[in-house]
């Protein structure tokens, strides 16, 4: 049993995590970043849920670039195959759930 205070968490490092739980293979982890993530594409699906902080959200489809605003509350779904990158505007803290090992 743990009680996270989420807003009070601060990594050392950009996209630093603290690991909440691993559940069959899927990881949930509480991230604090202050920069940019880089372009990915996850093994799997990832929920990202903006729990703090405004994140804009750039991912393709079919080669086309789009742009989203996320929130304090906005979850972001990226399905198999999605390219995207998150970018905070100031600091952030984000709760990610997908794959244990994913990018």
């Amino acid at each position: 049993m743990e009680i996270i205070r989420s807003k009070e968490f601060k990594a050392s490092r950009a996209w630093g995590a603290k690991d909440i739980a691993n559940m069959n293979g899927i990881t949930t982890r509480l991230h604090w970043t202050d920069q940019p993530y880089k372009w990915h594409i996850n093994d799997g699906e990832e929920v990202f849920v903006v729990l703090d902080g405004v994140v804009e959200m750039q991912y393709r489809i079919d080669g086309k670039e789009e742009t989203t605003i996320l929130q304090t509350g906005d979850i972001f779904y990226a399905s198999v195959g999605t390219e995207h990158v998150a970018h905070p505007q100031g600091e952030a803290r984000i709760l990610v759930v997908e794959t244990a090992g994913s990018v």
